[in-house]
């Protein structure tokens, strides 16, 4: 049992480190909308870069925050039931959830992502706007690394299941939006 113990909590680890880019890239991102409107109205300029940099640096908080919410159970979930079962019921269905739909679906996204990413990279795509940012295949990586993520994230929640199912841990209540970035 030392090995799952070790396993989740490396597990954890990663789905953590996730949470933390998902962070530092928001804070970039602020930064970078700052950056854009002063440009835009204080100084009548306009970046198409900076305004593609938005979107990439909004993919990389979405699809690496994924990770970090399943870790931290800040997903979206029918919370009316759940947060009324016991704790040996929310770990069978958290691990049956991962098994059977966390896990599968990151392998398809990974699957098809990394064909696209692939394909972007083999192309040397950039923006199609004057101005905008090259090496396209750069913010379609984060497609399958994301997946990976998601899965690592998946195989996460299936070893705290074991552990609640054992007796060591417990499913803490949360209220509002603790443990969010």
């Amino acid at each position: 049992m030392r090995w799952i113990i070790k396993l989740d909590e490396g597990l954890a680890w990663l789905s953590i480190f996730c949470g933390w880019v998902a962070c530092a890239a928001m804070i970039l991102m602020a930064g970078n909308v700052f950056y854009d409107v002063v440009a835009r109205y204080a100084f009548n300029e306009v970046s198409i870069g900076m305004q593609e940099m938005e979107w990439h640096l909004y993919s990389v908080v979405f699809l690496l925050g994924i990770p970090y919410a399943l870790r931290t159970d800040g997903h979206v979930r029918v919370d009316v039931f759940y947060t009324r079962w016991s704790d040996k019921t929310k770990a069978w269905v958290n691990m049956i959830g991962a098994v059977i739909f966390v896990i599968p679906f990151s392998y398809l996204i990974w699957h098809y992502g990394y064909d696209f990413a692939v394909e972007s990279y083999r192309m040397g795509e950039g923006s199609g706007d004057p101005g905008g940012l090259p090496h396209r295949w750069i913010i379609k990586s984060v497609i399958p690394i994301s997946a990976v993520f998601t899965a690592i994230a998946g195989l996460n929640m299936v070893t705290h299941a074991i552990r609640v199912l054992s007796g060591e841990k417990t499913y803490e209540p949360k209220h509002g939006a603790e443990g969010l970035a």
